[in-house]
């Protein structure tokens, strides 16, 4: 069974810096994409980063997260992450992992996705 774990969320204030954890269990994530989205309390889920499998080595972030926001993927223990950095107030929402292909997941608006996370919550204030 295909499964996504996220972890890492909590309270941080702005200008500092969290890192979310995505663990997979039941395939590898070397063969997928893996995406990060976020979704605010009234407002539509985004996309903020994402990686493509590790042959192809392709990355997408959204404009808003571009030079602050980093997706990586560690193979030794299956997991992506997404280093936040300089974190604002409108950082704050729900955080979500997902996997898939890279087109279907990366490009796609709506996102296709295999398998999604159950979300942490990270929340970003003073």
């Amino acid at each position: 069974q295909l499964q996504l774990v996220e972890s890492g969320g909590g309270l941080v204030q702005p200008g500092g810096s969290l890192r979310l954890s995505c663990e997979a269990s039941g395939f590898t994530t070397d063969y997928y994409a893996i995406g990060w989205f976020r979704q605010a309390p009234g407002k539509e889920r985004e996309g903020v980063g994402c990686i493509s499998d590790r042959d192809n080595s392709r990355n997408y972030y959204a404009d808003s997260v571009k030079g602050r926001f980093f997706v990586f993927r560690d193979n030794t223990d299956n997991t992506v992450y997404l280093q936040m950095n300089n974190m604002k107030m409108e950082d704050t929402a729900i955080y979500y992992c997902a996997a898939g292909g890279f087109k279907g997941l990366c490009v796609s608006k709506p996102p296709v996705a295999d398998v999604w996370g159950q979300g942490t919550q990270v929340t970003v204030s003073s």
